[in-house]
C-alpha cells in the first residue's frame, strides 16, 4: 500500500480540502495559490499511475483511491468556482453527474467480467477541464481575456458529453449487444 505512487494519490486527496479553503478565503494572490495546488494536484494523478505501471506497483488500493481522489479534486475545484460565480452551477452539474454515471457504469460492467478502460475521450476531457479550471480560477487576472476561460468551460461540458456517449456506446456494445 505505502509505495510512491500510493502517496501521490493520497496527497491529491489532502490537497483537495487546501484547494478548498484557498480558493473560497479571498486575500493577495489566493488565485495564484489556488491555481498552483490545483496544477501540483493534476500533476499527481497524471504522474502516479505512470510511475505505478512503470516501477510495477500497480496495487488494489491505487487502482481504487486514484479514480476517487480524481473525482474529489474535479468536483470540489468545479464547486468552488460556482460559488465564487466563475462557473454556472448547471454545467458543473453535468461535470459531476457525468461522473457519477461512468463511474457506475464500469461497476455494472465489471460485475458482467468487463472492464470499461479509460479512452483517448475520458483523457480529452479531463484534459479541457483542468485547462478550464486553471483558467476560470486566474479569471480576474487575465482582465479582458478571461473570457477564455469561459470557452474553455463549454468546451470542457463537450467533452464531458462526449465521453459519456463513447462510455455508454463501448458499454452498449461489449454489454448489452453481447448478449445472446
Amino acid at each position: 500500500m505505502w509505495n510512491l505512487p500510493n502517496s501521490l494519490t493520497l496527497l491529491r486527496i489532502g490537497l483537495v480540502p487546501l484547494l478548498v479553503v484557498v480558493l473560497l478565503t479571498r486575500f493577495a494572490g489566493s488565485e495564484f495559490w489556488g491555481l498552483g495546488i490545483f496544477l501540483l494536484a493534476a500533476l499527481t494523478d497524471a504522474v502516479d499511475g505512470a510511475v505505478a505501471r512503470r516501477t510495477g506497483k500497480v496495487t488494489v488500493a491505487g487502482t481504487l483511491l486514484d479514480p476517487i481522489a480524481d473525482k474529489l479534486l474535479m468536483s470540489a475545484a468545479f464547486i468552488s468556482l460556482v460559488e465564487l460565480g466563475l462557473a454556472p452551477a448547471w454545467m458543473v452539474v453535468v461535470i459531476v453527474g457525468r461522473e457519477f454515471a461512468v463511474s457506475g457504469l464500469r461497476q455494472v460492467a465489471q460485475i458482467q467480467g468487463v472492464i470499461i478502460s479509460a479512452n483517448w475521450w475520458g483523457k480529452l476531457k479531463t484534459t479541457t477541464q483542468i485547462v478550464a479550471i486553471s483558467l476560470l480560477i486566474i479569471s480576474y487576472q487575465l482582465g479582458r481575456w478571461a473570457m477564455i476561460g469561459k470557452v474553455v468551460l463549454w468546451l470542457a461540458v463537450f467533452m464531458t458529453i462526449a465521453s459519456l456517449v463513447s462510455y455508454f456506446g463501448s458499454f452498449w456494445r461489449r454489454i448489452v449487444e453481447a448478449k445472446p
